[in-house]
């Protein structure tokens, strides 16, 4: 089988598999649902999540015409919580898990929601709950049974499909009647002002209701759909189909997707092919297996290559980098090994308990110093896992870390699959471009896998290893990298590190370089300087360390390093929180895809954050470096608009059209030296919450449901900050020798408005490869009709926009229009785009936009206008004057003398 057949195969079997759930028959299984440290031990906790999954179970199996439900989820239970019970955790880590029991998002409180960045049909990143959510009943009657929600949420996440609510958006015009954004449009309701349980008044400006206005569905009905609408109703038990889709209403769904839920779910999921074929179940399925598993400290074995290829700059780039690690990266009271392999494999050092600064130095000073002989992986991966089994008789949870340059001189089907069944966690880190490719494998099914250029100054090798961290969910625990770079000179090399307030502790740089010591000065903010007499050198490794006593200071640090002769140089800075309750500022990056043919674009991703706050208006850039060429550079945006799915949500994206065949390492840069970076409490989406039902069909009957808590959160001011983040490699393989071009990206924020006779439009500006560069030619259509455009777009009215040029992708596109005619009030009208580049490809046609013309009344009346507390206090004044009146009359007839007869 040749290699390229190889990666086909490979390719298909990780894109079936990207979030590690996976389809057995009917039945989900390898559902990870993991328990935050910062979650305090209570087993009841346990119980309440596997009820939840067992009743979502039968939920699932009932939505999707019987043809799904969960098989076996595996709960991660916290390092630190106390149980006989728990067996060991193998590959399941929080950091991976795709449901996380944490504390709450400040922006959501209790409410559950899927954290979702890719485009429609792509899977979510993690279903958040909350203890509290799962365990206080009192939430059921406002968001649905436990089991209802986390279908409701389990959507989002497995099959990328969006609310059909809207939180902004609530109401709208159809028909010149107004109604609830909702699908489908046969759950029936009433509106009602939540605050005085009054019929809804009207917003003057927009006339629609105001803010204070709710629908309240009627609590007994016969409408089944949807989940992504309301999964509290008894009734709802199923997901919009064509047929009954609401594509009036002005949700996300429409937004992202412009079909049906269940459109998507079985046409666009990463489940489409699997869902099609099945066949009901023919009776209720089994209830869910579970496990309950735990990982303690750390277990790792570093397995290096120093076979013969490794000489020179290579094994000096390992030792550097294996000295950060053991340095700087490695928990306390973790357990290091290290093998070395070669023609033959060998222990440098046995399973060691990280305990103080001398054990670290100690492992130090084994690390190896010279290569030479071939490449017998087989042999350093059965060693590896030999010295991990030595502590308990097996590897299971445990780590290895294994680095190699080249191809294995002997035969990998031999040992592979073994060390995938050992139950360890297998990272790798590819150096070079010739490391054997089925190590990707034992990467992706168990841990991470990273690649390093033999470019130095791209410090990957140091960054790969940098980023081998166990996630725990607690964020003050784990190092942060603030920044790494390098340079090559013969001169000065200078720079600004800033340590934000967020973090402080165990604050150190490590400047490596290649040949001869250079003079290094250091600076704190308030002036102290740290010369090398203040800093550890080891000459071995070429390796200069300052860790910085205390809790460093806040503010920029700066760094002055004079190269005797021309060599390369790097300094890496990490950190940890500066306090053990507010968790650092993270950034977390990834491709959308590992393999990739060239048939489809990737989108670079980087995910910036402070205890679930995200963080907006920082600069963004990410490097993509192929396993030989030059690297290409992006400014990744949070702007709503091309690859990126929403505007200042932190999620920074791009898609990246310039591929080339090989692997390539992705590395990000996250800085805010400008000062414009802040934190916003952005909410979007989540479980939707009912305030409440119409029992009996009128207001006298309306039940109301505890109302939402109000969330808060501290939103200090951000300063300067950098960070650095590595994500896992990708491959690419291009199907054909022509580079892939691809059609100007879909116009997702296409807006109008209506003014008198003028229709306002806007739209962020597309480009020539999806949202690089400038479109050639935009093509606007209007209809009365909204499925005139959705399906018949080219027969719709078009607009006459011959003197509009595209602006470059990225810029604001605001043009307004005379349809020709006067518009009536009460006229909806829906618009959609299409753009075209130079080659004459098409985008897809963008969201459609729809605007009413509603003219306000000038004199409010009818039942929505009228302010019921005026007209009691109307009456009340009317009724007190006609009693005075009497009183008067009355007294007036009584004290008037009478004639006798």
């Amino acid at each position: 089988m040749d290699s390229r057949t190889m990666f086909v195969l490979f390719w298909m079997l990780l894109s079936s598999t990207s979030s590690g759930i996976k389809l057995d028959g009917n039945g989900y299984v390898d559902i990870v649902i993991a328990i935050s440290s910062r979650v305090p031990e209570d087993n009841t906790l346990i119980n309440k999540i596997k009820d939840m999954v067992s009743e979502g179970s039968l939920y699932l199996y009932a939505a999707l015409d019987k043809k799904v439900y969960f098989k076996q989820a595996t709960i991660l239970v916290p390092p630190q919580w106390n149980s006989t019970a728990f067996t060991k955790a193998r590959t399941e880590s929080y950091g991976k898990a795709k449901i996380i029991i944490d504390k709450a998002n400040p922006a959501y409180g209790d409410e559950p929601y899927t954290n979702q960045y890719g485009e429609c049909g792509a899977e979510g990143q993690y279903i958040h709950f909350t203890p509290n959510f799962i365990r206080d009943t009192t939430l059921i009657k406002p968001y649905g049974s436990k089991g209802k929600v986390f279908v409701h949420e389990w959507a989002h996440l497995r099959w990328g499909v969006y609310d059909e609510y809207s939180g902004e958006k609530p109401f709208y015009y159809s028909n010149g009647n107004i109604e609830a954004t909702r699908c489908s449009k046969n759950i029936d309701g009433q509106l009602s002002d939540v605050t005085t349980g009054s019929p809804c008044r009207t917003d003057p400006q927009t006339s629609l209701p105001t803010k204070s206005c709710k629908f309240f569905p009627n609590k007994y009905q016969n409408a089944q759909s949807s989940i992504m609408f309301i999964p509290s109703l008894d009734s709802v038990t199923t997901f919009c189909r064509e047929n009954e889709h609401n594509y009036e209403a002005p949700n996300l769904q429409n937004k992202k997707c412009n079909k049906a839920t269940w459109t998507v779910i079985f046409e666009d999921s990463v489940d489409k092919d699997a869902l099609r074929s099945l066949k009901p179940l023919q009776s209720s399925p089994p209830a869910p297996a579970f496990k309950v598993v735990q990982r303690m400290h750390r277990v790792v074995c570093l397995v290096l290559d120093v076979s013969g290829s490794m000489q020179g700059s290579r094994i000096l780039r390992l030792q550097q980098a294996a000295t950060h690690f053991l340095q700087n990266i490695i928990e306390d009271q973790a357990s290091v090994a290290m093998v070395t392999f070669s023609t033959d494999a060998s222990t440098l050092s046995p399973l060691t308990r990280i305990d103080s600064d001398t054990t670290r130095e100690r492992l130090v000073t084994l690390l190896p110093k010279t290569a030479s002989g071939s490449t017998y992986i087989c042999k350093g991966l059965n060693l590896g896992l030999q010295v991990l089994n030595k502590d308990n008789g097996d590897a299971i949870g445990d780590e290895i870390i294994f680095l190699t340059d080249g191809e294995a001189s002997d035969n990998l089907n031999s040992c592979v699959p073994s060390a995938i069944n050992s139950g360890a966690v297998i990272h790798t880190i590819a150096l070079g471009n010739k490391a054997d490719k089925a190590l990707r494998e034992m990467a992706y099914k168990t841990g991470n896998g990273h690649l390093a250029s033999d470019d130095i100054l791209s410090n990957q090798l140091l960054n790969g290893f940098s980023s081998l961290t166990v996630p725990t969910g607690d964020q003050t625990k784990e190092p942060v990298q603030l920044d790494s770079v390098g340079a090559k000179t013969s001169d000065w090399f200078n720079g600004t590190v800033p340590v934000d307030q967020t973090v402080g502790t165990r604050t150190s740089f490590t400047i490596t370089y290649e040949t001869s010591l250079p003079n290094i000065y250091i600076t704190s903010p308030s002036g102290s300087i740290y010369d090398q007499m203040r800093m550890r050198h080891d000459e071995s490794t070429k390796t200069v360390t300052l860790k910085v006593p205390g809790i460093a200071e806040t503010g920029d640090w700066k760094y002055s390093i004079k190269s005797p002769k021309l060599q390369s140089l790097t300094v890496t800075a990490t950190s940890q929180a500066a306090r053990a309750d507010v968790p650092p500022i993270i950034v977390k990056a990834n491709m959308d895809q590992k393999f990739n043919d060239g048939t489809k674009p990737m989108t670079v991703f980087a995910e910036v954050s402070q205890n679930y706050k995200p963080v907006i208006n920082a600069e963004v850039w990410a490097t993509l470096e192929p396993d030989s060429g030059s690297a290409e550079t992006l400014q990744l945006l949070d702007n709503g608009a091309g690859a990126d799915a929403f505007k200042d949500d932190g999620v920074y994206s791009r898609y990246f059209t310039k591929m080339k065949n090989g692997r390539s390492s992705l590395k990000v840069r996250v800085k805010n030296q400008g000062g414009q970076a802040r934190f916003t409490l952005q909410k979007r989406g989540g479980a939707p919450y009912v305030p409440g039902y119409v029992v009996d069909g009128n207001y006298d009957t309306l039940k109301l449901n505890p109302s939402k808590p109000p969330v808060s959160a501290e939103l200090f001011v951000i300063g300067s900050f950098t960070r650095t983040a590595t994500g896992e490699s990708f491959e690419v393989v291009l199907k054909s020798t022509t580079p892939p071009n691809f059609p100007p990206n879909r116009i997702t924020d296409l807006s109008a408005e209506i003014q008198e006779d003028t229709v306002l439009l806007s739209w962020t500006a597309p480009g020539e490869d999806l949202d690089q560069g400038t479109a050639k030619y935009y093509k606007i259509m209007w209809s009365f009709d909204l499925k005139m455009l959705r399906f018949n777009f080219s027969n719709a009215h078009e607009v006459n926009i011959s003197a509009i040029s595209p602006q470059e992708a990225g810029s604001v596109e605001q043009h307004s229009f005379n349809l020709g005619f006067p518009i009536q009030n009460g006229t909806t009208l829906f618009f959609a785009v299409q753009s075209e580049d130079k080659e004459l490809v098409k985008s897809e046609i963008s969201n459609i936009a729809q605007a009413s013309k509603i003219l306000p009344l000038s004199q409010p009346t009818g039942v929505l206008e009228i302010d019921l507390k005026l007209v009691v206090i109307a009456v009340a004044v009317c009724l007190a004057t006609v009693v005075i009146i009497a009183i008067i009359g009355i007294t007036i007839w009584a004290l008037t003398p009478r004639k006798t007869a």
